[in-house]
């Protein structure tokens, strides 16, 4: 692949559905600097925190979790003291969507940059495994022509699990030949489908996935489910669990903040609520932990966990003997991380960073200091066979975002419209402005009620003459069948379903048709400044 491609950078604001407060915080607005430590223009994160004290048996269950030799160099930088630049994911079928790699990219592009300041650092990719949401992670979406084509694993868990620990069954393996034979995987690339086979779990295909498609940029992957990862993380579990009524009224705090500026709040904070979750010893179920108000007998409070009831004390003993079984919400979690991962800096998508900055107060007051936080990039793939009906209708990126297929039809009905009936329209529609215009005001001035009168007058001969327009347009889309077809291809192509194609289509597609050398480019164009969204044409 041609690695000169030719990029466009768009404000963020050009992508449909980013909140303003990603939108501020992408813009370095002052407006967003009190609920973020460090906006992503700051340096500051190069310097890594101090080394903590479990660093040691940290890097060896990194090192037990990234046996290939491409992760030698990255293990021997932290083994030294090196920093982190951490981002992840939810463990998802076939790699998940393609803002997924995005993420990767950022966090490689990061630590490239802070080691070429001086500041040794190693990129890690989170595996969100401890999530429970079955059904957002059990399914991908794969271009197929002017099609979508939806594959989805469909043996589902009994109870709501964790979802890195399911174990493939035997229906994985036409589900994957199935994969393969639609993207026409070769043999370079098929090897990231290998660890998604009967007896392996989401958590070690994902793995396989990303630690393959990034082994020439060292990217360390980490499940950190497990009870030795748990047992290094327990003093924030521990602080989440002795000092939940304090971290609660910090979140409602700061909830009414934002909400006060004028941003929206991205985790809702339950009276109930707290940062935990309880996986319970015997199903595997894993049920949000609720506080139960103080009572003469329990002065310290309750906590309850499905039909469960646990006193403090009860959930610091599970911690001690069990701590795999005590989980971190969506809130918790990159203060968990970052105590594991001694974390320099965090790269997140518009979701996530909205909800770092809630998250600023669980950082405060467990960890001391909040890792500074940075946007993963953004972007929207343009093929060739796609640019080439880019060109010939004279259509850039921010207008195929704004019209559906139907409306993108008619938009290139009059692109394609002859320009002897473009001008006679315009010429028309421009005559007829003026003469209106004219006649209007003249008329305002022999009487306010007439000028009324002509202005509603007006306004219909106006309807009709763009009326006129959509006539000859629609003429143009019956004449020219093709025009709807193309219309669709490009929707489907870049903006599917009014969402973004990163949020949409499959990372897997993209990697078969391109090769693995697709993660080095993703990584040259995260490392690129453009704060918004860019239009890369492959």
């Amino acid at each position: 692949m041609n690695e000169l491609l030719t990029a466009e950078c768009y404000p963020v604001t050009v992508a449909p559905g980013m909140s303003r407060l990603f939108a501020d915080f992408s813009a370095s607005e002052p407006a967003v600097r009190e609920f973020y430590s460090a906006l992503p223009s700051d340096a500051v994160w190069q310097q890594r925190p101090p080394l903590p004290e479990h660093w040691p048996a940290l890097v060896q269950l990194l090192a037990a979790q990234n046996p290939s030799p491409s992760a030698a160099p990255a293990l021997a930088a932290l083994a030294q003291g090196a920093g982190t630049v951490v981002t992840g994911q939810q463990v998802a079928l076939f790699g998940g969507p393609l803002f997924t790699p995005f993420k990767a990219a950022t966090a490689v592009a990061r630590a490239r940059q802070a080691t070429a300041a001086g500041h040794p650092h190693a990129a890690i990719f989170w595996l969100g495994s401890e999530d429970h949401d079955f059904a957002e992670v059990n399914n991908v979406t794969f271009p197929a022509g002017r099609e979508l084509r939806k594959l989805v694993y469909e043996t589902a868990p009994e109870a709501a699990r964790s979802v890195g620990g399911l174990t493939f069954d035997e229906s994985i393996t036409p589900l994957v030949e199935q994969a393969k034979n639609l993207l026409g995987a070769d043999d370079s690339v098929a090897t990231l489908f290998d660890g998604y086979r009967p007896g392996r779990t989401f958590a070690e295909a994902f793995a396989t996935f990303y630690s393959g498609a990034f082994a020439t940029q060292g990217l360390l992957v980490v499940d950190a489910s497990g009870r030795e990862f748990h047992r290094l993380g327990a003093p924030v579990l521990r602080a989440a669990i002795e000092r939940a009524d304090e971290l609660h009224a910090a979140l409602v705090e700061r909830n009414q903040a934002l909400e006060a500026a004028g941003y929206h709040v991205q985790v809702a904070v339950a009276p109930q609520s707290s940062v935990l979750f309880l996986i319970d010893d015997k199903t595997g179920a894993r049920t949000a932990l609720k506080r139960v108000a103080p009572t003469a007998d329990e002065p310290n409070g309750l906590w309850q966990a499905g039909h469960g009831s646990y006193s403090t004390a009860d959930l610091v003993g599970i911690l001690e003997a069990e701590p795999e079984r005590i989980s971190p919400s969506a809130l918790l979690r990159p203060v968990f991380q970052d105590f594991l991962l001694s974390n320099s800096q965090i790269i997140g998508g518009p979701a996530e960073i909205a909800y770092f900055a809630q998250s600023a107060v669980l950082y405060e007051r467990i960890l001391g200091r909040q890792t500074p936080a940075a946007p993963r990039f953004s972007a929207t793939l343009i093929e060739p066979s796609i640019a080439e009906l880019l060109r010939r209708y004279e259509l850039a990126l921010d207008r195929v975002f704004a019209e559906d297929a139907s409306s993108l039809a008619k938009l290139l009905g009059a692109r394609l419209m002859p320009i002897e009936t473009k001008r006679k329209l315009a010429a028309a529609g421009n005559a007829l402005d003026a003469e209106l215009t004219a006649l209007v005001d003249w008329m305002r001035t022999q009487d306010k009620g007439l000028g009324q009168s002509a202005e509603t007058a007006a306004s219909k001969m106006r309807y009709q003459m763009d009326r006129l327009r959509t006539l000859a347009a629609n003429f143009q889309l019956q004449r020219e069948n093709s025009l709807a077809r193309h219309a669709e291809t490009i929707a489907q192509a870049l903006f599917p379903g009014g969402v973004l194609q990163e949020r949409v289509h499959g990372a897997a597609y993209y990697f078969v048709r391109y090769g693995l050398e697709l993660a080095e480019i993703f990584c040259g164009q995260a490392a690129d400044s453009c704060p918004g969204h860019k239009a890369i044409w492959l």
